[in-house]
């Protein structure tokens, strides 16, 4: 099948942006030197670049030229998903960075919330999930010992705790509760943000049986990540990522 030249620019470009060779906040050449190059006519551009920014791709700023967009993420609420799935969605290569681990006994918050004794100790950790070189997602989790003993030998250096839990421990009730929230100083830092930014909270205890297995916060950059639910009138609930 022969692609015309309209498609040859449309995957030119969107190959460009994918793999990361043309970043967010990229000023894309103008129409009149994309047309020099593929050496067509600059209404054969402007209509490939139109077609782009209905996508979602590009955004067209008047007198100032086309930029790469942030690419905007969806993901369930009735699942739980690995948040490399979210990324591989968009089309963006995934990066995972731990930031901190340590056991330690809990505090009167996380006893309750984990549903914990006095004595019992659990995992804190948190870590970084990047879409390319962007900052997608920060993850501070706790995990409940008493339910997840082997959770103290693993290796979350190599592999996120969401991803470990999902592959190791089987899961039979999830609770979900969103939030908007303005980024404190450590989350902005993390996040690449301002301080203050509007983000999307996502907290989520998961249980395996009568145990609390873990409790976690997910935060997203608000301007970059939407959650996304859908059921039916019997009342069956199902939901998957999307991009946008």
């Amino acid at each position: 099948m022969r692609v015309t030249l309209h498609q040859r620019i449309l995957s030119d470009v969107e190959h460009r942006i994918l793999s990361g060779a043309w970043p967010p906040g990229y000023r894309i050449p103008s129409e009149n030197e994309l047309a020099q190059q593929y050496q067509c006519a600059r209404m054969t551009i402007n209509k490939a670049m139109t077609q782009l920014a209905k996508a979602g791709y590009i955004e067209r700023r008047r007198r100032a030229g086309s930029f790469v967009l942030q690419p905007h993420a969806q993901s369930a609420v009735l699942e739980i998903h690995d948040i490399k799935t979210e990324v591989a969605a968009l089309g963006q290569a995934y990066g995972y960075e731990l930031i901190e681990w340590h056991r330690r006994r809990g505090d009167v918050i996380g006893r309750g919330r984990l549903e914990l004794s006095d004595s019992a100790e659990l995992i804190d950790v948190t870590c970084l999930h990047r879409a390319g070189s962007v900052p997608f997602c920060l993850e501070e989790r706790l995990i409940n010992l008493d339910a997840v003993s082997e959770a103290e030998q693993a290796d979350f250096t190599r592999e996120s705790p969401g991803a470990w839990l999902l592959r190791k421990v089987p899961w039979n009730v999830a609770e979900h509760t969103i939030s908007a929230v303005g980024a404190g100083a450590a989350t902005a830092h993390h996040l690449g943000i301002h301080e203050g930014a509007p983000c999307l909270a996502v907290e989520r205890r998961t249980w395996n049986a009568d145990h609390v297995v873990t409790l976690v916060r997910l935060t997203y950059p608000g301007d970059r990540h939407e959650l996304v639910a859908r059921f039916s009138p019997t009342g069956r609930q199902t939901s998957s990522p999307r991009l946008t």
